[in-house]
């Protein structure tokens, strides 16, 4: 069984570094260590699945600075 995503699900490094402020350098570093989300590669492209990048987001979400644990915000 063939899955695809509808294009506008899928979001290059270009516009996910201005969703998040961040540069496409600091995605690049965060692809080579493995602590970024998750992503699609396709030859030299490289896309990032909403879906992957909301996980994320959630899994990243704190309500203070102590500890590691996950918010319950999402919960």
């Amino acid at each position: 069984m063939k899955v695809t995503l509808p294009p506008a699900e899928l979001l290059s490094p270009r516009q996910l570094a201005a969703r998040w402020g961040l540069s496409e350098k600091t995605l690049e570093r965060w692809r080579m260590l493995g602590t970024g989300p998750a992503f699609l590669k396709l030859g030299s492209r490289v896309l990032y699945s909403l879906t992957e990048i909301e996980a994320h987001e959630r899994e990243r979400t704190r309500r203070c600075t102590a500890g590691d644990r996950p918010s319950e915000v999402w919960a």
